[in-house]
């Protein structure tokens, strides 16, 4: 996850933008950069490698200035080589990047057509480029900024610098967190408050969609639509900096608010330049060699492994068995040889999944390890390891390693059926597109919270509660339940639609809640028929769908929140945020420790 850090200073800024992108190194990466602005002119010096690359480099060739920019890149869109590190240079300005421009491949034949030479792999040089071609048209900085940003489709966290303009910054946030910070004459942008800690402990958090145009005398925050935006300044305790929530109340928050931006970043890392297909860097591996499939892992990473089956065997046409690895090891699971086992595991240590690992060594034909800690001990036993790059996860229950399981999850079903000839290279292409969408839809629902806010007030007083969803939208049913017991303690079932006959029909009176994942598609007029069951037995019921469903639905009885419209191929990731918020949400109402909750680990490293 890259850092950002930004500084306009009263002295040489270079020392301590190095020692906040040291205060970053623990979100991984490999490449860095800092580019300062001395007088009129910009300066950048990008390293490749570790953080000490580039104090080597700035050691051999100092650079001067009060005002810079700096940043750790994790290679995304183009290798970790010079030319594709940040910042990036383009005309006048400078300017470092979090997050993925969805339509970055548009922007860039544009900008060729017009004569523009691009000299990196990276979705960041087209910002930095059609800024420069705003600039270069007469636009003052603040307005090419905000043209540049209507144009840009995607996530992302920015810090603009210019030529010629000492005592300006502009930063920008869409779907990545971004925080300004405030000093004595001095002013500073960071990713996170660990960033800016020990520059000050006096805090502004930009909101979804708000830009800012800095001076050392202060900040003008703007919003989406361009209005003035009043954003409180907080101060924070920097003696407890390092386990810092943000502008949030939990851990368990800040984390889903940050899916948008890990999951583009981890996206990004499995896709080529171009967002047309998918490529493991460093990895071997041939899905068509296979018979089939076996996916482990606990908890909510086993939920991620169940919808990946639905895409496995929709998409890639290759037979999956999904097991829990408490029990795969105890009753020797039958492996032929000529299957792969995936092991998932957010931290990479949890025994039962390490136990299982350990057991299918030797009896799979490959054994392939899903996991957010790249040195764990899963990681380090299994043949090939893949990185899902959520970022630290401090909250017990997870949230953004789920999501960023299911990104990655979804993109090697998208690479298995290509080897397997099940799709052609337009259906790649379009599944990727869906993909890469599923970043900026994430932060639209995020948008819904005080919708599921009032939502859960119902579902706090409830003894029972029923989660449903059909297709791959079933296992969402078992997440959000399993998310409401672990944080509000109420007990909760999920279940797919069709099964509501089959027994759990008997537990729905009018104090039983029932929530439906029912997006609009080819499932939905089975959906409307279990909530009709619901109905009739005077369930409480909460439709999660989108506005073609709820117009095919108009029943004003129950009560809808209103999902963005997503292709069915990301739906299960896209609706994994109302599973969480009002689990969330349900919890703060019971009053329960929503980042602890009672019995419970963060990671299970004993059997």
């Amino acid at each position: 996850m890259c850092g950002i850090i930004g500084i306009l200073g009263t002295s040489e800024v270079e020392p301590s933008i190095i020692e906040a992108l040291r205060r970053l190194e623990y979100r991984g990466y490999d490449s860095a950069g800092i580019a300062t602005l001395d007088g009129r002119t910009i300066t950048c010096r990008r390293a490749v490698g570790k953080l000490s690359q580039l104090v080597t480099s700035l050691e051999d060739t100092p650079i001067s200035g009060k005002s810079g920019i700096g940043h750790t890149r994790w290679a995304t869109h183009g290798a970790a080589t010079i030319d594709n590190a940040h910042p990036h240079c383009a005309g006048s300005v400078a300017i470092v990047h979090n997050g993925i421009i969805e339509n970055f491949c548009e922007l860039r034949d544009e900008l060729t057509d017009k004569g523009v030479n691009f000299i990196s792999q990276t979705d960041t040089e087209v910002i930095a480029q059609l800024c420069a071609a705003y600039l270069a048209e007469g636009k003052s900085p603040k307005d090419a900024v905000e043209t540049t940003l209507t144009r840009l489709t995607g996530a992302f966290a920015l810090a603009f610098l210019f030529e010629g303009e000492d005592d300006l910054m502009i930063a920008a946030r869409r779907g990545s967190p971004l925080a300004i910070g405030h000093g004595d004459g001095e002013m500073y942008i960071g990713s996170d408050a660990m960033a800016l800690a020990p520059l000050t402990n006096k805090i502004t958090y930009l909101e979804e969609g708000d830009w800012a145009v800095l001076t050392r005398a202060g900040v003008n925050i703007y919003d989406a639509l361009g209005n003035a935006a009043d954003r409180m300044m907080k101060t924070v305790n920097i003696n407890y900096i390092m386990a810092d929530k943000g502008e949030h109340k939990h851990f368990m928050a800040k984390e889903i608010h940050e899916q948008p931006s890990v999951m583009a970043l981890s996206l990004s890392h499995y896709l080529n330049a171009d967002r047309t297909r998918v490529s493991l860097p460093d990895i071997e591996i041939d899905f068509s060699s296979y018979d089939r499939l076996v996916i482990v892992a606990c908890g909510t990473a086993h939920i991620a492994c169940n919808v990946s089956k639905y895409w496995f065997e929709q998409v890639a046409r290759i037979p999956v068995e999904i097991d829990i690895a408490s029990e795969f090891r105890y009753r020797e699971a039958p492996l032929n040889g000529r299957e792969a086992v995936i092991f998932i595991s957010q931290s990479g240590e949890t025994a039962d999944t390490l136990a299982a690992l350990r057991y299918a060594k030797g009896k799979a034909a490959t054994i392939l390890a899903v996991v957010n800690v790249a040195e764990s001990s899963i990681g380090r036993e299994a043949d090939h390891s893949l990185h899902i790059m959520a970022g630290p996860e401090i909250s017990v229950a997870s949230t953004k390693a789920f999501s960023c399981q299911l990104s990655l999850l979804a993109s090697l079903a998208i690479l298995a059926a290509r080897q397997c000839g099940t799709i052609d290279a337009a259906e790649e292409t379009r599944l990727i597109a869906a993909l890469t969408s599923a970043p900026r839809l994430m932060a639209d629902a995020i948008k819904c919270e005080a919708e599921f806010e009032r939502a859960s007030r119902k579902l706090a007083k409830a003894s029972d509660i029923l989660f449903l969803g059909r297709g791959s939208l079933f296992p969402l049913a078992l997440e959000g339940a399993l998310k409401m017991k672990e944080l509000s303690y109420i007990h909760a079932e999920g279940y797919p639609g069709g099964e509501l006959k089959h027994g759990p029909i008997a537990l729905i009176d009018d104090s039983v809640p029932v929530i439906v994942f029912a997006p609009s598609g080819d499932l939905f007029d089975k959906t409307v028929s279990n909530m009709e069951e619901v109905m009739a037995r005077g369930g409480q019921l909460l439709m999660l769908t989108d506005e073609a469903g709820a117009a095919n639905f108009p029943d004003g009885s129950l009560d809808k929140i209103i999902m963005p419209t997503v292709d069915p191929f990301i739906a299960p990731i896209v609706y994994a945020v109302p599973a969480q918020l009002l689990a969330y949400h349900t919890a703060l109402e019971k009053g329960t420790d929503v980042d602890q909750p009672r019995n419970l680990a963060k990671s299970v490293t004993v059997e």
